[in-house]
């Protein structure tokens, strides 16, 4: 293990290369191209206003692009999370009958952990998807797992 300094303030601890450890449990897709949606859940079936755009997506979390100014980090925000079927694969289960059905929309918090302001009007919003059940969570998975990674 190799130890440097920077500034003289802090160390930080690097491995080798070939024993580097992923800091995130979950792996991020970028789904920009597909100009996806996420939208304010406000509890009617049409959904609530236009959050903002889908950046990159993990079983874990999710980063937009928003104009809204009014995000905070560690604030909680009731997300309506709508994707498409790819390849054949949905990206969500709908359990609320016998028969498991798949399904392309989900509705949960998003818990924000960090905004960045992008320029004048935009902001990019970075957070953990909670309260998503573990069906849903690995049925994600598989679908991003057909997805192009982000950097």
């Amino acid at each position: 293990m190799t130890t440097y300094e920077f500034s003289g303030k802090s160390t930080a601890k690097l491995m080798p290369e070939h024993k580097m450890v992923e800091r995130r449990a979950h792996r991020r897709h970028n789904l920009e191209p597909q100009m996806l949606e996420v939208g304010r859940w406000d509890g009617k079936k049409q959904g609530g206003p236009k959050l903002g755009q889908v950046l990159d997506l993990s079983s874990g979390g999710l980063r937009i692009r928003t104009s809204q100014p009014n995000i905070r980090p560690d604030q909680q925000i009731r997300i309506k999370l709508d994707l498409p079927t790819y390849a054949g694969i949905s990206p969500f289960v709908d359990v609320s009958t016998e028969q498991a059905k798949p399904k392309s929309e989900w509705v949960g918090w998003l818990a924000v952990s960090r905004v960045h302001q992008v320029d004048k009007f935009n902001y990019d919003v970075a957070g953990r998807l909670m309260d998503m059940d573990d069906l849903d969570r690995g049925m994600l998975g598989l679908y991003l797992s057909t997805q192009p990674l982000a950097a």
